[in-house]
């Protein structure tokens, strides 16, 4: 499935030459909202998605058992309700009835136990959500509205988790008709809104789905327009030619606040933003090299310059909205002079050479790694910078541990809890951790996971996060603001700090 999905888009690559005007015209259909993303991930399969990108798309594709409200609390999606029995060790979900996917098949238990059967099989161990989801050891049918967990290990973060998008459900007999591979193109779901077309590299088309069991969506459809470059998206909220610009680069952000036609948010979000280390190999697998390198970057100046405040500093790699943040934390301070001092004393000479490896088409942070190599110039580092596209650098350069010595790493929290950040970034052996191996932290981590009471599960996570520094296994720069422009003609649209709308009840004029 991954491989075909890989395929496919270096199939479609000359599609991406297309001018944008060829969907413009879309975005004034009557009823229709057009959303600008910066990325299509080339597969609406939910087993195949990392990307927030993903879910702004799949949240009206699809539904899960748990949803959330744009002010981030868990309420019932397809399951109505849930027990935990046994202690802790099976959880019972009560379906809701009457459901039905877009091609007309029911929702119900099968549909479920097909969904995690499939996500936890062989087809879902080729992509990357399989991890978030290796608690659940089965799920059995008790009747057609009633599925039950049985977890192998403890998990007290996996009714948050089925708040993503992962583990949506999807249609079973649909699938097993048209195959994986059809499904990708071809998406099929319960939400609000139902798959139209697909032109990759280029748009999705979605319309109302009048029979939603939430009640029928207020637009008659959505087009989410793929466009990378953050200055084209916001000069095509200007023009009309899309509603909603979620690529806002910190330069056009009073741009867009003084059109009268449009609106910008600036609110805090899940979002963080780091250098992380390669800690295997080189100068930086020294935790003392690693250290001076962080106290050679003045992360303050580059909120206030460069994110012009949209941001705020962080010491470790989870936002204030996280479960498990602990605002004691405080990070390195900037000191170029103990950094100098820490360098010369582990033998590193002026001069020394490492690559900071980033995604090219981020125009904020394309500045930030230029301005990280001037601090770096400054304790005698030299940083060279290498740029890849965003799918290849997080698909293949990080996993495979082809970075540099430095490495970007944007990482949304799509849980609001640590635990989903920490033990996917820093425990032994996880698809997106080429270098950490550490004996202590994995005992942290799985010792969190191993309890269900809240106090102590955010004592752990302050240590994890306390042992992280300590050890320095990144650069923590900044807690990203949510940036996007969006014109005046919608209404109903609540601020949202991951960007997943869920456009049930929005309108257009």
């Amino acid at each position: 499935m991954k491989a075909n999905r890989y395929r496919h888009l270096l199939l479609a690559a000359a599609v991406s030459l297309l001018p944008l005007a060829t969907t413009a015209n879309l975005a004034h259909a009557a009823g229709t909202l057009t959303v600008a993303l910066e990325r299509d991930d080339g597969s609406w399969d939910p087993i195949d998605t990392f990307t927030l990108t993903w879910g702004r798309i799949g949240s009206n594709l699809y539904d899960g058992l748990v949803m959330r409200t744009p002010d981030l609390k868990l309420q019932p999606g397809l399951a109505t309700s849930w027990d935990f029995l046994d202690d802790n060790k099976r959880i019972r979900f009560h379906l809701r009835q009457g459901v039905k996917f877009h091609d007309g098949e029911d929702f119900n238990a099968a549909a479920v136990k097909f969904t995690f059967d499939r996500l936890l099989g062989p087809e879902g161990a080729k992509g990357p959500q399989q991890a978030n989801y290796t608690s659940i050891g089965s799920v059995t049918v008790v009747d057609d509205y009633t599925v039950d967990f049985t977890l192998k290990s403890p998990d007290p973060v996996l009714i948050t988790k089925l708040a993503g998008y992962g583990a949506m459900i999807v249609p079973p007999k649909y699938i097993q008709e048209k195959g994986d591979e059809y499904f990708n193109l071809h998406p099929v779901g319960t939400g609000p809104f139902k798959f139209v077309d697909y032109k990759p590299k280029v748009s999705l088309t979605l319309e109302a789905n009048p029979d939603y069991w939430g009640g029928a969506p207020k637009l008659s459809g959505l087009v989410y327009r793929f466009i990378p470059e953050a200055a084209t998206q916001v000069s095509e909220l200007q023009s009309g030619g899309v509603d909603i610009a979620t690529l806002v680069p910190i330069s056009l952000v009073k741009t867009i606040a003084d059109d009268p036609k449009l609106a910008i948010e600036s609110i805090v979000g899940p979002t963080v933003t780091m250098l992380r280390f390669n800690t295997a190999d080189g100068i930086t697998k020294d935790p003392a090299v690693r250290k001076a390198l962080i106290e050679a970057i003045d992360r303050d100046a580059i909120i206030d310059q460069i994110l012009q405040g949209n941001g705020k500093p962080i010491a470790s790699l989870q936002s204030s909205l996280s479960f498990g943040y602990d605002p004691a934390l405080k990070p390195l301070p900037f000191d170029p002079a103990a950094a100098k001092a820490a360098l010369n004393k582990a033998g590193v000479k002026p001069g020394t050479t490492v690559e900071l490896s980033y995604v090219g088409a981020d125009a904020t942070f394309r500045e930030v790694a230029q301005t990280v190599a001037a601090y770096l110039q400054g304790v005698g580092i030299t940083a060279t910078l290498k740029s890849y596209e965003a799918s290849v650098f997080y698909s293949d350069v990080i996993p495979h541990a082809k970075t540099g010595s430095l490495f970007q790493y944007n990482w949304g929290g799509w849980t609001f809890d640590f635990d989903n950040t920490a033990y996917l970034l820093y425990h032994s052996g996880q698809f997106w951790n080429p270098y950490i191996k550490d004996v202590k932290m994995d005992q942290l981590l799985e010792a969190q996971r191993a309890t269900y009471n809240v106090d102590e599960r955010k004592k752990i996570l302050a240590e994890v996060a306390a042992y992280a520094a300590d050890q320095a296994y990144e650069i923590p720069l900044y807690n990203n603001n949510t940036l996007y422009g969006v014109s005046k003609r919608i209404h109903n649209l609540p601020p949202t700090p991951d960007i997943r709308f869920r456009f049930v009840d929005t309108t257009v004029e």
